[in-house]
């Protein structure tokens, strides 16, 4: 090859053939600026091979990289020519004319060439040459190559990594290892609504300030720290400033950027925003309290038969899962058969429950229940039970405040209160309105919405019902309970030689009137005839036949009959009331000699206390109920000291569902144990200890105590 210069490395020159890197540097080479840094790791990748060839096409220079790329030690190709050694023949031309106007012109060029490899095989690779000059004027061709297949795979995949970094809808950011940004892609610079530019060089505490943003930073430390990513683990919740009016939600991925020799370049951070799903989440779980607190309702509200009761259960299943101040107020006309509901004008309310999630003075403006109180037109109260339809006040103001209570001083408690948000649903049941239920919050921020008002409307109506049997109910049992009461005895005056306590007490769990009844009959001679009996079944039927029995147990006891004989006359009758039957002991007692006749129809024994013994349970003939027929009664005579008591009574004051009837019978007799107790004090101390709020029976209980009887008594 031709050499521009005329001179050529040799011993002439006084010089080594050989050339060392530090006399060689670019033609265009500037000065250094002094500044150092880490190598990077991509030339690595690369493995970027240089050879350096003499003007004459010697190999003068040879990397380690070119060994690796040619497959030629140093030893091998130091001093060889270039092209016969490195490029198959058919290529020669081509290289030499590309050479020449390299050293000649100082033109670098490059390109894909396929270079001949030791082993004889033609190998691709991506060739850069470039003329160098060393101080004494000389020429050398640089040829830097790395293989091709190698080069295209770095630039797809740079390619790909900037187009989905420019085009991609996740955010990205570069943080380097003291979490200064490096690199902001549009979609983060859109989400933060901050520019690009104005996060270069900036700490992540100074873009992302809310305190909320204290736990990404931690994990992108740990992520510095440990290498192990966190792929999908952290979501924030906050508002930004492209979008102020609404919150959103993004998930954070972070991961550890490392260069091929592991040296810790930052961490990249992912951000995706998840609103969308995070609000569908929201929503199924919303939904699903929602299903839990109408189920919760479903199975605590109407479990007595009681209008108060019930009012109660709904206050207490609403607070405070729906509202912080609850009131369940029905119309007084509802409770009041004797009340015209008013169409026109002020609306008359009776209170029924109020319940608050915690001490607040929305209480004092709302009205105590049992209360009643007008409310007038322009209430939302009166609109609502007039109209039949929910209302809803999501932020309620003074205005709002005004029409929703009563008073003036009832607003300004609820303005006290902090009450913001306001929801009435009315009760409606079988078409009529009952009332309505009203829902307050204050300390809970959130406002009621058309969700919140579906809700309530669904728990108002079940409970409607509830109220509305319930108040049917009651409306039933107080005519029955009216009627029993009336047919029940006053005591008489005088009774020869007795002393008398008595009690009825309806069911307590079921709030229903049943066939129980006593009597008291004086009869001729100062005898007194003791009845305590037990219709089975409950209600006005109930009630009813027990008032025909009483009535034919009075007419037979004026006959001077047997007891047993009593018992006889009223099975006929009892045979006759249909599917009814019923129990009864029947007892008389005559002063003179103090002797008790008794005969039982299948009731529970009465218990006979006697001065100085413990009570026993009288060991009587059973006999058969009432309205079996055909069975014969007997009668048993037995004599009363004074002081002694018998005591009967029916079978609610000792069975339960729960123990043994031979259990409680003994208890009834360790109660009784006690024979210096007046009646009064024994009559009530049973019904305290023996008888359950869920007991689903009425009881009659009657005590005679017998008395000294005598000419001067």
């Amino acid at each position: 090859m031709p050499r521009k210069s005329g001179r050529g490395p040799g011993p002439a020159d006084g010089r080594s053939a050989g050339v060392s890197a530090a006399d060689l540097r670019p033609a265009d080479a500037g000065e250094p600026d002094g500044r150092s840094s880490q190598p990077s790791g991509l030339l690595d990748l690369l493995a970027v091979a240089a050879v350096l060839v003499d003007d004459e096409g010697r190999i003068v220079l040879w990397s380690p990289q070119a060994e690796e790329l040619y497959g030629y030690s140093a030893e091998e190709a130091l001093g060889q020519y270039a092209a016969p050694l490195l490029i198959h023949q058919e290529h020669w031309g081509l290289v030499i004319k590309k050479f020449a106007d390299v050293m000649e012109t100082g033109t670098s060029w490059g390109g894909t060439f396929p270079v001949r490899h030791k082993d004889g095989a033609a190998r691709l690779v991506e060739l850069r040459t470039m003329r160098l000059t060393d101080d004494h004027g000389e020429f050398y061709a640089l040829g830097l190559a790395t293989d091709s297949p190698t080069l295209r795979e770095v630039e797809r995949d740079v390619a790909l990594s900037t187009r989905l970094i420019s085009q991609s809808p996740i955010g990205l950011a570069i943080l380097d290892t003291e979490l200064r940004y490096v690199a902001v892609n549009p979609a983060l610079e859109r989400m933060h609504g901050i520019p690009a530019k104005d996060h270069l060089g900036r700490h992540y505490r100074e873009i992302m300030t809310a305190a909320k943003f204290e736990v990404p930073e931690a994990a992108m430390r740990q992520v510095l720290e440990t290498g192990a990513p966190m792929v999908d683990q952290a979501t924030v919740v906050g508002r930004t400033p492209s979008d102020p009016e609404h919150k959103h939600a993004w998930s954070i991925s972070l991961y550890r950027l490392e260069d091929p020799q592991g040296r810790v370049l930052g961490v990249a951070d992912l951000v995706v925003d998840v609103t969308d799903r995070y609000q569908a989440a929201i929503e199924a779980t919303e939904a699903r309290r929602r299903l839990a607190l109408i189920a919760d309702g479903s199975a605590r509200i109407g479990t007595t038969l009681e209008v108060e009761q019930t009012a109660r259960e709904l206050a207490e299943v609403a607070v405070p899962e729906l509202a912080d101040l609850v009131t369940v107020d029905v119309l007084d006309s509802v409770l009041d058969e004797h009340r015209r509901a008013r169409s026109e004008g002020p609306a008359v309310f009776r209170a029924l429950a109020v319940k608050a999630a915690y001490p607040t003075v929305a209480l004092q403006a709302a009205d105590p229940p049992g209360q009643t109180a007008a409310y007038d037109a322009d209430r939302l109260a009166t609109q609502c039970v007039r109209t039949g339809r929910p209302i809803l006040v999501s932020h309620a103001d003074g205005d709002d405040l005004a029409r929703i209570a009563r008073s003036e001083h009832a607003a300004t408690l609820l303005a006290r209160a902090g009450v913001h948000s306001y929801l009435l649903a009315p009760l409606i049941a079988r078409g009529h309105i009952l009332g309505c239920l009203g829902l307050t919050r204050a300390g809970n921020p959130q406002p009621f919405d058309e969700d919140d008002l579906a809700l309530a409307a669904e728990l108002a109506s079940r409970a409607a019902v509830c109220i509305d049997n319930a108040r049917s109910h009651q409306s039933v049992r107080n005519a029955a309970e009216t009627l029993q009461r009336s047919l029940l005895p006053d005591h008489p005056p005088h009774l020869p030689g007795l002393q008398i306590a008595s009690r009825y007490r309806p069911a307590q769990a079921t709030y229903e009137i049943g066939g129980d009844w006593y009597d008291v009959l004086p009869l001729d001679d100062d005898k007194t005839a003791l009845v305590v009996g037990d219709v089975m079944g409950s209600g006005i039927d109930a009630a009813a036949t027990m008032g025909r029995l009483r009535t034919a147990t009075s007419a037979f006891a004026d006959l001077d009959l047997d007891p047993a004989q009593v018992l006889q006359h009223l099975d006929k009758i009892t045979s006759g009331l249909e599917h009814y039957i019923a129990t009864c002991v029947y007892a008389t007692y005559d002063p003179h000699d103090g002797a008790c006749h008794l005969a039982t129809a299948g009731h529970l024994p009465p218990v006979l206390v006697r001065r100085g013994k413990h009570p026993e349970l009288l060991d009587l003939p059973t006999g058969t109920p009432l309205g079996v027929g055909g069975v014969p009664f007997e009668t048993v005579t037995f004599d009363l000291d004074p002081g002694d008591q018998l005591v009967l009574y029916t079978d609610g004051l000792v069975e339960t569902r729960h123990h043994p009837i031979d259990e409680r019978l003994e208890t009834l007799r360790r109660l009784l144990d006690a024979p210096d107790r007046s009646l009064e004090e024994t009559c009530d101390r049973l019904l305290a200890e023996l008888r359950r709020p869920d007991d689903p029976d009425d009881v009659a209980l009657l005590i005679a105590r017998t008395q000294p009887f005598g000419p001067g008594s």
